[in-house]
């Protein structure tokens, strides 16, 4: 077994797991450098083989045959894609995917040059994209608990897991320092102290790299600072206050022996980073040292002025050495043999990027490993171990950051009688946020954490061993008033852009949390609330309104260790105190009054706090009055996604309710699929198929538990509208239904209109709501805002559905035939 150092950094090796006995590795002296093996290896490569290491295809669109035929470079699965497309793959599929792939790359029989592939993964708190998998609290709540050996523990335990799948490169960590938490991908910031970022990513690429997975530092650079907070936006500052604010995480990463850093998709002054030469290459390298490979995120080349994700010779010239090119790949292969033998991009800079990729491909042992599988097999108790989990539930514990105790009434006394509230409580997809088996981490119930709890599930765990009452809050449940209602207000999940939101403000428009909280207030009911949440929120008059207030952030599937906090020991004193600070501010308004374009300056609550249950603090009542107010009526339904707080369902006669998932859902007849498409930005529509051949129905249809009024709505002369692009007119009747808690609803007859309609192009339909209340609607209590049902054949793609107070008067459709049809 041999054992390669990371060039001049001593003490931190990789061992290689097999001796080498592939063409790929050559016959060599055990002395030869690295260099010299990686310099005989290129010599021997032709440009296609070349061109082929640099490319990074997505697993859904990238079969072994492809990689036997390409000898591409690398693979990754993005968020939501698993072997064969089946969110619950198992651990033998994981690995015989790797085995495959790997297979393929080492197979010369149709060119290529043999050369192990690497497959990639976001990893980003715990093995994410795979059932069962350890889900640990995302980045925030580790910067709450402020501690970074735990952090790199949590990264090796993730190393470990991820190899028990024969992965062997995380996309982690992302060292972003979110400014603006308006920003989707707050969350996976620790905070908005630089120093954090410096502190935690040079422990966590060790411990990642030390278990034999290669770490990835992202998001290069300045992702966290974007104007608005806009994601993948623009970030504006001079050249030593982007590294100062967003580079520490770097000047650790790169010290600790980082191999691979990920281009950001943000702009830096107005140019995109994925073709900024000066940061890319002058800095990264020039200045920072980094010695590894650069790799784009995912197309992001086509951001760059010019390009497309298929083509950026800009891109490459700037310092990209691998591009992820998810679908495109093979036209980006095309595309990138043309420019070289035309010059616009010179072999040169294609041999200092293979050289760069085979470095670290020979450094990291790739070269000299055998099949994944026989590396699997070393972590094959890894995935959602015992010690992994209690390693979660001590991160939840220590991530909690208590803003209000009134009266010290936490902790609470664990035999009290006690009732759970709120979208949060018994729900682990909400606990876990983004990046959690699917992208958006939407579409999951708790049977997909197997060995995961929900808060509920903590508390019935803890209390009712000791006398405790315990259960979901029911207001018509007889009996005497509990102790203390718990209140888990969470945000529906989201990742990156889908994410970003205009105002801090919670619940706008909406607020069903703070009316129960006022509600149960006026009872005489004490309060706790737990707020799950991936970012600080303007929530001032919740917190004013409950007797406790606890930021839980996004603590994952071990969700019981809420309650390890919230109840006490028997004694009645506390089991595990409360030591989570804030890593970022807490913002004591919903926009800056002064600019709404910069973060919230006024701060309820700065960094670092956190009181101790016994802590001793006047509360004084802060301030409820909104800068910014909703500016329409509208009510988005579905844009870019799914919006809090709707879900998506396809049905049939034999069940009306299939909950959509995160990668679609096909009806129990089998005679309507539902799938994510791209339309301008990634899985920002849906594709809806209809197979029925006349006999049966079947419906797609958005909806909330509770009811809406949308009164206000159909008094402006609102609408629902909503994009459309017909790839199948119908062969049988189409209705359009809006429901006020079936059977009351008002559907309308649109057959014609789609019948009439053209194909393949995007058009916007409006139906006023003054329609659907003359067919029969009570728009003050609308459950059901979209519903469309047929029984024959029809497909189309839809997005931005809104019940809009101003549609544009073009698009909306005239009441009458509807009412004579009706």
């Amino acid at each position: 077994m041999k054992t390669w150092l990371w060039g001049k950094r001593a003490g931190r090796r990789l061992a290689a797991l097999s001796v080498c006995g592939l063409v790929a590795c050559g016959q060599h002296d055990g002395q030869e450098s690295v260099d010299g093996r990686v310099a005989n290896l290129l010599s021997t490569m032709t440009l296609e083989q070349k061109v082929a290491q640099m490319i990074q295809g997505e697993i859904a669109h990238v079969t072994p045959e492809d990689v036997r035929r390409y000898g591409l470079g690398s693979v990754l699965n993005g968020g939501g894609s698993f072997p064969d497309k089946n969110k619950y793959a198992s651990l033998q599929d994981w690995v015989a995917l790797a085995d495959s792939y790997y297979l393929a790359s080492v197979d010369t029989s149709e060119g290529n040059a043999g050369i192990p592939i690497i497959w990639g993964t976001d990893a980003v708190h715990g093995h994410n994209n795979v059932i069962g998998a350890t889900i640990f609290p995302h980045n925030i709540g580790l910067g709450a608990a402020g501690d970074a050996k735990l952090a790199a523990a949590i990264a090796e335990a993730t190393a470990k897991e991820v190899s028990a799948t024969g992965i062997d490169w995380i996309f982690a960590p992302t060292v972003a320092v979110a400014l603006d938490a308006r920003w989707g991908r707050t969350y996976e910031s620790y905070g908005s102290d630089p120093t954090l970022a410096g502190d935690f990513a040079g422990g966590i690429v060790e411990a990642m790299q030390g278990v034999g997975v290669l770490a990835t530092a992202k998001h290069f650079v300045g992702d966290g600072g974007t104007s608005r907070g806009i994601d993948q936006g623009d970030t504006r500052l001079d050249k030593d206050s982007l590294l100062s604010i967003h580079g520490q995480g770097y000047y650790s990463a790169i010290a600790a022996g980082v191999q691979s850093v990920m281009a950001s998709f943000n702009s830096w002054n107005g140019d995109k980073i994925h073709g900024n030469r000066e940061l890319l290459t002058d800095v990264l390298r020039g200045e920072l040292g980094f010695d590894g490979f650069v790799v784009s995120d995912w197309n992001g080349i086509g951001q760059v002025s010019g390009c497309t994700p298929d083509n950026c010779a800009q891109a490459i010239n700037a310092g990209i050495d691998m591009v992820m090119v998810p679908e495109d790949w093979r036209t980006l292969y095309d595309n990138m043999l043309a420019q070289v033998r035309s010059g616009e991009i010179t072999e040169v800079r294609v041999d200092e990027a293979v050289t760069r990729i085979l470095k670290v491909k020979f450094e990291f042992g790739l070269m000299e490993r055998s099949l994944p599988s026989k590396r699997a097999a070393a972590f094959a108790d890894a995935i959602g171990a015992e010690a992994h989990r209690e390693l979660a539930r001590d991160a939840v514990r220590r991530s909690l950051v208590l803003l209000k105790n009134d009266n010290k009434l936490l902790p609470l006394k664990p035999d009290g009688r006690y009732r759970l509230a709120g979208a949060g409580a018994d729900d682990i997809g909400l606990q876990s946020g983004g990046w959690t088996i699917s992208w958006q981490g939407t579409g999951n119930v708790n049977s997909d954490f197997p060995g995961g709890s929900s808060i509920l599930d903590g508390f019935v765990r803890h209390a009712r061993q000791l006398g405790g009452d315990i259960a979901l809050y029911d207001p018509t449940e007889p009996g005497a008033k509990p102790d203390a209602v718990v209140m888990v207000m969470a945000e529906n999940p989201y990742a990156e852009g889908q994410g970003d939101i205009d105002t801090l403000a919670w619940q706008q428009g909406n607020s069903r949390d703070l009316a129960l909280i006022r509600q149960l207030k006026d009872q005489g009911i004490p309060v706790v609330t737990v707020f799950l949440t991936g970012r600080p929120m303007w929530v001032n008059a919740e917190i004013n309104a409950s007797d406790a207030f606890v930021v839980a952030w996004l603590p994952g599937s071990e969700g019981s260790a809420v309650a390890d906090v919230l109840l006490a020991a028997p004694t009645g004193a506390a089991r595990y105190d409360f030591v989570g600070r804030l890593p970022m501010p807490w913002p004591n308004h919903d926009l800056n009054p002064d600019n709404h374009d910069l973060s919230v300056a006024d701060y309820a609550f700065p960094v670092g706090f956190g009181l101790a249950a016994e802590s001793a603090l006047e509360w004084i009542v802060l301030n409820e009055q909104a800068i910014g107010q909703k500016q329409s009526l509208d009510e988005w339904v579905f844009d870019k996604g799914v919006r809090d707080p709707w879900t998506l369902y396809i049905g049939d006669d034999f069940d009306w309710s299939v909950r959509v998932g995160p990668r679609g859902a096909v009806s129990s007849r089998g005679e309507l699929n539902l799938s994510v498409v791209d339309r301008e930005v990634q899985e920002d529509a849906r594709r809806v198929e209809f197979t029925g051949t006349g006999k049966h129905l079947s419906q797609v249809y958005f909806q909330f538990e509770d009811p809406v009024n949308m009164r206000p709505l159909e008094v402006a002369g609102g609408a629902l509208s909503f994009d459309i692009r017909l790839l199948k007119k119908p062969t049988e009747q189409v209705l359009l239904r809006m429901d006020c808690g079936y059977p009351c609803s008002g559907q309308m007859d649109i057959t014609s209109i789609l019948s009439e309609a053209a194909l393949s192009d995007w058009q916007k339909l409006a139906f006023p709501m003054e329609c659907f209340a003359q067919l029969g609607v009570d728009s003050s209590k609308v459950n059901t805002p979209f519903l469309l049902a047929t029984t024959g054949e029809l497909a189309f793609e839809i997005s931005e559905v809104v019940l809009a107070e101003t549609p544009d008067s073009a698009d909306v459709m005239s009441c009458g035939e509807f009412l004579a049809d009706a």
